[in-house]
C-alpha cells in the first residue's frame, strides 16, 4: 500500500494547517533553538520543516519515514527507514519525539516496542543546564555534571530526608558580554583551557548564536535540616 498521496493537496498540506497544528504544539510542549526533535512518519517533513524555522534550530530535526517522497522539505534531516530499528541503534537523545497519524499503522506488539525505545531516546532531564557552550566546553561540562550528580547522590545516602529544590534564573545578556566572561573563565571548566581554546571557543559562540543570548541557568539546591 502506498502512502505518498494520502495528504497531498489537502487541508493537511496547507500551510494554515501546518502553523496551526505548531502553535497547538508549541503550546503543550516547551523547545527552545537549542531543542533536537525527532518526527516518526513525517512524511514530506513540512510540520517539522515549519517548526526548525519557528523555532530556529541549531540542530537540524530529523524525520523519519518508509516513503521517500520527492518534495520532501530541505530543513530537515531524512531518513527512510523503521523507526524502531533506527530507535534501537541510535544513541542520540531528542528533546521531542513527534508521532503524528502514523501509529495506527502498527500492530499492538510494535506499538509497545516502539514507546518503550522512544522513551529510552527522550532527553528526560529536567537539571540540563542550558549555559551557552562551545564543543569542547561542551565535554568538560557534562564531566562536571556527570560528577555533580554523584555528589548529589552521596548526599541523598548520607541525609535520606534531604529536600530536593530547582532554582531558574531567566538570563539575557549580549554575546559581546558573554564572550568577556569567556575570556576571563567565569566558570571553573574553564580554568584549564589555554589562550587559543578559549579564542576558538569565542568563535564558535559567534557562529553558534545571536548578538543577545536568552537561556535558562538552572541550579539544583539540597535543603538539609539537622
Amino acid at each position: 500500500m502506498s502512502l505518498k498521496n494520502w495528504d497531498n493537496k489537502t487541508w493537511l498540506s496547507s500551510k494554515e494547517y501546518i502553523h496551526s497544528f505548531n502553535r497547538f504544539l508549541l503550546k503543550k510542549v516547551k523547545l527552545s533553538s537549542d531543542s533536537y526533535i525527532l518526527d516518526i512518519g513525517c512524511g514530506r517533513g513540512k510540520i517539522l520543516g515549519n517548526l526548525s524555522t519557528k523555532l530556529r534550530l541549531r540542530k537540524k530535526p530529523i524525520g523519519i519515514d518508509v516513503e521517500q517522497h520527492r518534495d520532501r522539505d530541505k530543513r530537515i534531516a531524512f531518513k527512510k527507514t523503521d523507526a524502531i530499528r533506527f530507535l534501537k541503534k541510535s544513541e542520540v537523545k531528542f528533546d521531542l519525539i513527534l508521532i503524528k497519524q502514523t501509529i495506527h499503522f502498527l500492530k499492538f506488539s510494535e506499538i509497545k516496542k516502539l514507546l518503550f525505545y522512544c522513551k529510552k531516546r527522550l532527553n528526560l532531564d529536567t537539571s540540563k543546564n542550558e549555559i551557552p557552550t562551545f564543543l569542547s566546553f561542551e565535554k568538560k561540562l557534562q564531566i562536571s555534571l556527570n560528577r555533580d550528580k554523584k555528589i548529589i547522590q552521596l548526599i541523598s545516602n548520607l541525609y535520606p530526608k534531604r529536600k530536593l529544590e530547582k532554582f531558574t534564573f531567566k538570563v539575557k545578556i549580549t554575546k559581546k558580554k558573554y564572550n568577556e566572561m569567556i575570556k576571563n573563565r567565569y566558570i571553573s571548566t574553564l580554568l584549564k583551557f589555554s589562550f587559543k581554546e578559549i579564542a576558538k571557543g569565542i568563535s564558535e559562540i559567534n557562529y553558534k548564536y545571536k548578538k543577545i543570548i536568552n537561556f535558562k541557568d538552572k541550579l539544583v539546591c539540597l535543603i538539609i535540616k539537622i
